[in-house]
């Protein structure tokens, strides 16, 4: 029953899980030859996962409990553990770091905040800016990990660093809403 229908997105969110250490150390390997190739493959699936586990569980109306937990988990992840492989690797210094510190800090601040509000009871939905950010995110990271793999693709690692830019915008900017709308439960 462990493998019946209704389990797959959580097998989906687990997998993206178990693909998250094995992109890092490609990324990590610095191999333009076959791993960063590989590592774009591996965070395309486990990216496009993300859309399709939610999406699934929705449809057959298997939302659970496990999966609302491990999701946003997975998520961040995946885009924490590629954002450190890639500082890493990169050579683009402060303009790779700071948007990347920024989005590492906002998703651990906001990952304690919900849960101390969780335990008052006190639950965000998931806004469509926030979907947007995500988005940014992925994007930025796919283009960033496969620059080198294909360095035939014109101005591939400026667009990841501007795309990066765009996501930490996008994450102060749902930062600062969650914790706007979590300080009024707070007091």
């Amino acid at each position: 029953m462990i493998f019946a229908v209704k389990a797959i997105p959580n097998w989906m969110t687990i997998g993206r899980i178990l693909a998250t250490p094995v992109v890092a150390v490609l990324i990590w390997m610095d191999s333009p030859d076959f791993g960063y190739a590989l590592a774009l493959a591996l965070f395309t699936l486990a990216s496009v996962t993300d859309f399709f586990d939610g999406w699934i569980a929705r449809r057959l109306n298997v939302v659970s409990p496990l999966g609302e937990m491990l999701d946003p988990i997975a998520d961040k992840m995946l885009i924490g553990c590629a954002l450190l492989a890639l500082a890493n690797v990169t050579k683009a210094g402060w303009v790779f770091l700071v948007p990347a510190l920024v989005i590492l800090l906002r998703e651990f601040m906001i990952s304690g905040l919900r849960e101390y509000l969780a335990k008052r009871s006190f639950s965000a939905p998931v806004t469509a800016l926030a979907k947007w950010k995500t988005t940014a995110q992925i994007l930025a990271v796919g283009f960033l990990i496969g620059a080198p793999a294909f360095p035939v693709v014109p101005f591939a690692a400026e667009t990841g660093l501007v795309l990066l830019w765009i996501a930490a915008g996008l994450t102060v900017q749902t930062g600062y809403g969650y914790i706007r709308e979590a300080l009024r439960h707070v007091a």
